[in-house]
């Protein structure tokens, strides 16, 4: 806090520091003596309180008073006065002043008014802080349903609470995902942890406990190097690996409203791919990525990991794994056409035994035109037809891939009350999580982590309704073992507070 004491007399400015002191206030206390030195020291640094005599020269305390309550409107001020000076005190009570007090200052009267003072200023410090955590809720609340793309839901009274242009002035995004559940459980302070290492400012909102999104207000003049900087800083706040997927720049103005869904979707569809792609994880919209010196692979290792991807119904990691063994030998002519056949014959096998209906007949027949080709683009073009045949086939069997959405789907249904990433959801079925996250978009239309989040917030919502449960007791009982952040994401997904919803329901 600071406080400033404004009075001619060396002692009596004495005197207020020493009651000031026996009231145990932790505050930086400066001096002034008179009201014209008292504006300078406020022009340097503004004060919470002010402390003033009446009776001043240059400028006296009413003077001060009335521009004080002018220039700072929210600083308490309090009056010393004689008893021949009340007129004095009633007008500048007039001027904002809060209190005074009469002089000579008596100990106990001074203990009381600042008791008062204090009271007043504490309340009002707890309002702002109420109203303004309010505002970030409801900004929230309204970004979020921008990001999914329920612009058309909103109320125009929502809007009207955000800042004129804000929406439209937004420049870039980033969506940082992990592999498990990170948000509200290992980093509960994140947001605040991660502002303290940036100089770029940004909005922050969590998605689930898997992702969150930042954005970014003013143009970033390298964006690929904040999100590296994220990454590391990630990596040294809490040991953990992320990815982090950056948008191209938003559209800017009113597009910004249907731009912020496109721009996510484009995002997600990027970290889809995070496992298949290279070590670093910044992946740049607009951009291809890196590629590696495909010679440097080990080509007993591809084939293991095209085989996994084949085993796991992978398209995704196959293509990618089958492009590094095409590479690897169409840059290197140090291997024999001979030894080249061999390898991809193996993976003709490997792909033809997975096909359903494919006889022997039809194996040997491309076996044999792969050896006797001279050209190695014919070669890629051969087991190319036999993957397309493969993607075909796991596509075209919808009985299967529903199976497989259907097992996934009682799985979350069973278990929303504890952690459920992709990769422990594609074990029960033994796909690939990107596969997984693939196929059950495509089959309902939904992403997975939206759909898990909208399960757990319409339980919590129904045990709200139908149990006299404590929060903490249903934030447990739906997948959230950090109520904070249980509660953030109640009120971010329905608007309102659990315990608000409750008081509402008349529960």
């Amino acid at each position: 806090m600071e406080i400033l004491i404004v009075d001619d007399e060396t002692i009596e400015r004495k005197g207020i520091r020493m009651l000031l002191k026996r009231e145990k206030i932790e505050a930086n206390i400066r001096e002034a003596s008179n009201g014209a030195k008292a504006l300078e020291m406020l022009e340097e640094a503004p004060a919470d309180l002010l402390l003033t005599d009446i009776k001043m020269p240059f400028m006296n305390g009413l003077e001060l008073t009335s521009i004080c309550g002018e220039k700072y409107p929210s600083m308490k001020m309090v009056i010393f006065s004689g008893y021949g000076e009340f007129e004095y005190a009633r007008k500048a009570m007039k001027s904002g002043v809060n209190n005074y007090i009469l002089k000579p200052v008596d100990p106990e009267e001074f203990h009381k008014t600042m008791a008062e003072v204090l009271k007043e200023m504490e309340e009002e410090a707890m309002e702002y802080q109420r109203k303004e955590k309010n505002e970030d809720f409801i900004r929230e609340h309204i970004l979020l349903s921008l990001l999914y793309g329920n612009y058309r839901s909103l109320e125009d009274g929502f809007m009207s609470l955000l800042p004129q242009g804000f929406i439209q002035g937004l420049t870039q995004m980033m969506l940082i995902s992990f592999q498990h559940d990170f948000f509200g459980i290992k980093a509960l302070e994140f947001d605040k942890e991660l502002s303290l290492r940036m100089e770029e400012d940004y909005i922050y909102l969590n998605l689930d406990p898997q992702s969150a999104v930042l954005l970014f207000e003013e143009k970033l003049d390298d964006p690929k190097e904040v999100a590296k900087q994220i990454a590391g800083a990630i990596d040294r706040l809490y040991q953990e690996k992320c990815y982090i997927a950056v948008s191209e720049p938003l559209p800017g103005g009113e597009d910004n409203f249907k731009g912020l869904a496109s721009s996510l979707e484009v995002m997600e569809q990027l970290m889809e791919n995070r496992f298949y792609l290279l070590d670093d994880p910044v992946f740049m919209a607009g951009e291809e990525p890196e590629t590696a010196d495909f010679n440097d692979i080990d080509s007993d290792t591809l084939m293991k990991q095209i085989k996994q991807d084949i085993h796991l119904k992978d398209m995704v990691g196959l293509r990618e794994h089958y492009k590094k063994l095409c590479e690897k030998y169409r840059k290197n002519t140090g291997f024999s056409q001979v030894y080249v056949k061999f390898v991809f014959s193996n993976l003709m096998k490997e792909i033809y035994d997975t096909l359903p209906k494919v006889n022997q007949e039809r194996l040997t027949e491309d076996v044999d035109r792969l050896y006797k080709t001279t050209d190695f683009a014919e070669v890629m073009n051969i087991l190319d037809r036999g993957i397309s045949l493969l993607e075909k086939n796991f596509a075209v069997n919808p009985q299967t891939a529903h199976r497989e959405i259907e097992t996934v789907k009682q799985y979350i249904y069973e278990h929303y009350d504890q952690e459920l990433s992709t990769e422990i959801l594609a074990e029960q079925v033994y796909l690939a999580p990107s596969y997984l996250s693939h196929i059950f978009k495509k089959e309902t239309g939904q992403n997975l982590s939206k759909f898990i989040k909208a399960l757990r917030m319409e339980k919590a919502k129904q045990m709200l309704e139908e149990s006299h449960n404590k929060i903490v007791n249903i934030s447990y009982a739906v997948g959230y073992p950090n109520v904070s952040y249980f509660c953030k994401s109640f009120r971010e997904y329905f608007g309102v507070s659990p315990q608000k919803y409750r008081e509402e329901e008349g529960l």
